[in-house]
């Protein structure tokens, strides 16, 4: 009886099953992860977590807002946001103030202490741009293609 063997499988995966190098999701989530790890690096002197930088920023670019208006700018919710705003105000960075004509508004304002950062943080963009290693318009045409991409991804969900 002579039988023949099937040939060796292929070490190479089925074409139909997502390889995690080729994945964009993927590259996105390494990125982040590597973009955050740096911030946590430069955020340390400040005594800011990342989150807390990016409502610093809102807040260092128009004073004064709402937590609504907050959570738009930032793509959070209420619920992720609050927790972090009691944070930033038991920090003495933020002042938390219901709205004299709409109970239901909590206005966000800077404390001095909070708006003195602004200086610490001017250096964070640059050291951010010298760590990418690309140019300015590199940086900016890719904040740009991942704008689109999050709006097209906003969109579709």
């Amino acid at each position: 009886m002579n039988t023949k063997l099937p040939p060796p499988a292929s070490p190479a995966i089925a074409p139909h099953v997502p390889q995690l190098d080729q994945q964009l999701c993927f590259a996105l989530y390494s990125s982040a992860l590597a973009m955050n790890k740096l911030y946590r690096k430069l955020l340390r002197k400040l005594d800011l977590t990342y989150s807390q930088y990016l409502v610093m920023m809102v807040l260092w670019e128009r004073n004064e807002q709402t937590v609504s208006a907050l959570g738009d700018k930032l793509f959070l919710d209420s619920a992720t946001l609050t927790p972090l705003l009691k944070r930033m105000e038991q920090a003495e960075l933020i002042t938390r103030t219901r709205c004299a004509n709409d109970e239901r508004q909590v206005i966000i304002a800077l404390t001095p202490k909070g708006d003195a950062l602004r200086e610490q943080a001017k250096e964070i963009p640059a050291c951010v741009l010298a760590a990418s290693q690309c140019s300015l318009d590199q940086v900016q045409d890719l904040k740009r293609q991942l704008e689109t991409l999050r709006g097209s991804l906003t969109d579709a969900s």
